[in-house]
């Protein structure tokens, strides 16, 4: 057992925030012992918040109560791997864990602490369930050794690269080498040589990257570097497909707005959702790349989110469903969760079609209407780019051979490239059909409601559309009968959170909502349509009866405006969650959220000459906001759904002629009849299968 030489505040404040987030309520599980003199021994694990859930043999352990102490694992002292801290603690990393259980123990002055730890494989599974075979090995993408199925592992590479003068990366192949152009990182008062170290290997099947600034001596988990300030910011990447291979790309950790103010990055390939549409496997692999971050650099005072389109589904999703591995989230161009977002996905699909084909008589506005977006443009996209992935190959990479994927006739059992393929362990899959049990479903589905309501289509033309939209069947082939979800998808997606209720973690998150316009930049539609931002923030009411720890803030799609938004959001997200920290008070942890968002924060906008302006957004949308970025809806919303959108398959009611402001004919009264045998849908009455979801921490 050591004490640490460094004198640098840094460390103190570390261990305050450490302290903090003890206090707070975010779970860091621990064992106490008190004594007599009122002094409590505690030992608990602080790369990871779950110690039932470390990974990879190792975990960085803090003592606190302690003087002289004796430590044992599993009953071999590792009391020398503790060094003391400045404010008393004793931190180690303690290495050698056998997978299963061990017990840590702390000794001193006649008192005892024990802690569990349940070790996992460094390549998992730890709760995300059986892993996906056959795995297709990308790590040559990365620079690392060929790997071999299914764990497609090879030894971690770290490698330099330095900031130029001219702003601009560059490799070092000696870090200890001070280049001409060589720029300086000046952050918390002291400047530091711009020499980032990127470590890259694999972990949970997944390349990971971990990056920050280096000072020379090398990182340690005791003896924290010059370079980081104790966070960590953690990048997702977008998409989303059926996985069957590691990924080519993780969601980037050579980052100026990050590395120069000191955070420390981190990602892996399975945090991309093109590589892998499981938010629990991002979840997992977030986690175990977090942990083995915490062990090489130290403690982190907090770790941010960030990430656009599958990127912040995988925010909104984990901090939901497993909160304490991010602690506070800046999705951008959000949506709120896959399943949710295959609906106007699909839609889409059927809407092209029928546009294309029984009504090509609709005018474009008339289309647009229907689909219920500020420009029709977004249901071509939708059609062009993820419509496919409902299909069993229309979105496999090309890493896949042919060979394998799915044919009806010649391969029945080959590999499926659906995104639904990544839901397998919480929705089964159905024995019958082979196919993952899906809970998509159309069937009530009135499309165009708010058209016909607005004049903007005709009785006939509603009624045109309705009997002729159809849906698809088990492989994603479009049919003239409406799409209809296997009840057990349905009760399986709501237990398991994949319809995210944002009533479990997300309740305590600080949630910056970066809403980059992209609803009609120069006349075309993108697929990032603004009203999600909004649905989840419906949700949060709906929960938790606020969404007081939500901030929508809205820009337009310019380098400029993104920059100004991205530095803001890190700047004020990092205010945030330090207030939280430092909080002592009593209050519960949402209240202690809600508390601490810093003043200066709230929703608003950028206007076109750069500045941001404080406004509360709204849907529909008004204000000077409203006006500059103007938000419609999607074809569910379009169709009469209720904006926080979760419900997948409708309860149904007759339909009623009162109901709709023009008059039909007998005629199309039959047609609608038939085109609705079982009734319209009643948004007024919860979903089929509809419940809260388990809790958290889910296991499969």
């Amino acid at each position: 057992m050591t004490t640490s030489r460094t004198s640098r505040p840094r460390i103190v404040l570390a261990a305050v925030a450490v302290l903090a987030v003890l206090l707070s309520g975010v779970t860091i599980a621990a064992a106490t012992v008190s004594s007599d003199a009122g002094h409590r021994l505690t030992i608990s694990t602080v790369s990871n918040t779950k110690p039932q859930f470390v990974s990879g043999g190792d975990a960085l352990v803090r003592i606190t109560g302690a003087g002289d102490v004796r430590v044992t694992e599993n009953g071999h002292d590792v009391s020398h791997g503790f060094v003391r801290q400045h404010d008393g603690s004793l931190v180690g990393l303690v290495t050698g864990l056998r997978d299963g259980r061990n017990i840590l123990t702390a000794r001193s002055a006649g008192r005892v602490a024990d802690l569990k730890i349940t070790n996992h494989p460094r390549l998992g599974p730890v709760f995300s369930g059986r892993q996906q075979r056959p795995f297709y090995c990308e790590t040559t993408a990365f620079g690392l050794a060929p790997a071999e199925q299914p764990l497609c592992d090879a030894p971690a590479v770290v490698r330099y690269q330095y900031r130029t003068k001219a702003g601009q990366f560059a490799p070092l192949a000696d870090p200890s080498s001070r280049p001409a152009d060589l720029a300086t990182a000046t952050f918390a008062g002291r400047s530091v040589p711009y020499i980032v170290r990127i470590e890259t290997g694999v972990i949970d099947r997944a390349v990971y990257e971990i990056a920050a600034l280096d000072d020379g001596r090398g990182p340690s988990p005791t003896h924290p570097e010059e370079g980081w300030n104790d966070r960590l910011v953690y990048t997702f990447g977008g998409g989303c497909n059926g996985g069957y291979h590691q990924g080519g790309g993780t969601g980037g950790v050579l980052n100026d707005l990050f590395l120069s103010q000191g955070y420390g990055v981190a990602s892996s390939s399975l945090n991309v959702l093109d590589n892998n549409c499981s938010t629990i496997i991002s979840a997992e692999a977030a986690m175990m790349v977090k942990e083995h971050f915490a062990e090489t650099y130290g403690p982190i005072a907090h770790t941010i989110g960030w990430g656009g389109s599958g990127g912040a589904i995988q925010q909104y999703d984990i901090a939901d469903a497993y909160p304490g591995i991010l602690d506070g989230i800046i999705p951008g161009v959000s949506f709120p969760d896959p399943v949710t977002t295959m609906n106007p996905v699909t839609d889409c699909g059927l809407l092209n079609k029928f546009f294309a084909g029984p009504g090509a008589s609709f005018t474009p506005e008339q289309q647009r209407a229907v689909s219920g977006y500020v420009a029709y443009s977004t249901c071509v996209s939708w059609g062009q780019t993820f419509v496919n992935r409902s299909t069993p190959t229309g979105s496999c990479p090309s890493i896949i051979p042919v060979a394998v994927r799915w044919d009806p006739v010649s391969n029945p059992d080959g590999v499926k490239c659906s995104a639904a393929e990544q839901w397998v362990n919480q929705l089964g899959r159905d024995p019958r059909t082979g196919f993952v049990r899906s809970a998509a479903d159309n069937t009530g589905v009135q499309y165009g409601l708010s058209a016909l309501r607005s004049g903007a289509i005709s009785a006939a033309q509603f009624v045109a559309l309705n009997d002729g939209i159809g849906g698809y069947d088990i492989a994603g082939t479009p049919r003239s009968a409406r799409t209809v979800a296997d009840p057990k998808a349905l009760r399986a997606a709501y237990e398991n959170d994949l319809v995210n209720s944002a009533g479990l973690g997300l309740r305590t998150t600080p949630v910056i909502d970066q809403r980059t316009y992209l609803d009609s930049a120069g006349g075309f539609g993108d697929i990032h349509t603004a009203e999600m931002s909004f649905v989840m923030r419906a949700r949060l009411l709906k929960a938790n009866g606020t969404a007081a720890n939500q901030v929508i803030i809205e820009n337009a799609p310019t380098a400029a405006q993104s920059a100004a938004a991205a530095t803001y959001e890190l700047d004020a997200m990092d205010r945030w969650l330090t207030a939280i920290g430092a909080d002592r008070s009593h209050r519960d942890r949402a209240a202690k959220v809600v508390a601490n968002r810093p003043e200066d924060l709230g929703d608003g906008c950028y206007l076109p000459s750069g500045e941001r302006i404080r406004e509360r957004l709204s849907y529909p949308p008004a204000g000077r906001c409203g006006e500059l970025y103007p938000i419609k809806a999607n074809p569910r919303l379009a169709a009469g759904a209720e904006l926080a959108m979760d419900v997948l398959k409708c309860r149904l009611q007759p339909i009623d002629f009162r109901d709709y402001p023009v008059p039909f004919t007998d005629e199309q009264r039959g047609r609608l009849r038939a085109a609705f045998p079982h009734g319209v849908c009643d948004y007024s009455r919860p979903g089929e299968g509809q419940h809260r979801p388990r809790g958290d921490w889910q296991v499969y």
